[in-house]
């Protein structure tokens, strides 16, 4: 996969959420330790959004997104929170997963699952 592609696929997803009325507070919100694709608010929530697009649909959530790598972002969402102290005073934080299914010369198909591996309140 190249960064194109994922480049992408992310501003589809951005796109979507856009529509469903989130504001983005950050894209590729990037520490040494871990990376969070898309961060966005809607009223009292905070979503922590992880990105992930195939050709091969049959691949399943738990091998795209493993304990190791959701430990990264929630560790990625911490600093996140900490550094803007200011917006989060009574939010609701939820980890989703953004799948897109790609099919040659066709729409591509998204399954987003809301709250897909944890969820906090700050």
């Amino acid at each position: 996969m190249t960064k194109q592609f994922g480049k992408t696929s992310e501003l589809f997803v951005i796109n979507y959420l856009l529509k469903q009325n989130f504001k983005i507070l950050a894209h590729n919100y990037q520490k040494f330790f871990g990376e969070i694709d898309i961060i966005g608010q809607k009223e009292n929530l905070i979503i922590f959004v992880e990105v992930k697009a195939r050709k091969n649909s049959a691949v399943s959530l738990h091998e795209l997104i493993t304990h190791t790598k959701q430990q990264k972002i929630i560790k990625t969402a911490k600093h996140f929170i900490t550094q803007h102290l200011e917006i989060m005073q009574n939010k609701i934080l939820r980890f989703d997963v953004a799948l897109l299914h790609l099919q040659d010369n066709k729409e591509p198909k998204l399954t987003y699952i809301e709250n897909a591996f944890t969820n906090y309140r700050f």
